[in-house]
């Protein structure tokens, strides 16, 4: 989101993903304040984007377990997913996420994501099937 400059292109709203990215890991920072690879992560993010440093200078705080991501997917245009998240604590202090995204039944997103779900279920004719797949088996 903060280093990859096509982020700026897929995300309809970046500035408020990336409000809310920074506020993300403000929390999951106060919520693990020994996480080295984390505050590794932020070191690095706050070095190399000034985006980045801006929202962290904000010490805006925020979890957020439902709401609307719009992306704009440069192989099936506009999608506006809702996501729901769900913290599954595994240990004492470890919690991981799940996060479901969906698109509303009956709209152009729904119609985008089956898209897009139909291409990367099939190979592409440049790729084709991997060596050693029935297709390329000796007779």
């Amino acid at each position: 989101m903060f280093l990859d400059p096509g982020a700026h292109d897929f995300f309809v709203d970046w500035d408020a993903a990336g409000n809310a990215t920074a506020a993300l890991l403000r929390a999951e920072a106060g919520r693990e304040p020994h996480d080295r690879p984390l505050r590794e992560l932020i070191g690095e993010l706050c070095t190399l984007s000034p985006e980045f440093r801006d929202f962290w200078a904000a010490h805006d705080v925020l979890i957020r377990h439902d709401g609307i991501k719009r992306l704009q997917h440069p192989d099936v245009g506009h999608l506006e997913l809702t996501f729901q998240s769900l913290d599954l604590p595994l240990s004492f202090r470890a919690v991981h996420n799940l996060i479901t995204y969906t698109a509303e039944p009956g709209t152009a997103s729904e119609d985008r994501l089956k898209l897009l779900a139909s291409c990367t279920a099939t190979p592409s004719p440049a790729t084709g099937p991997t060596r050693g797949s029935p297709q390329h088996e000796p007779p």
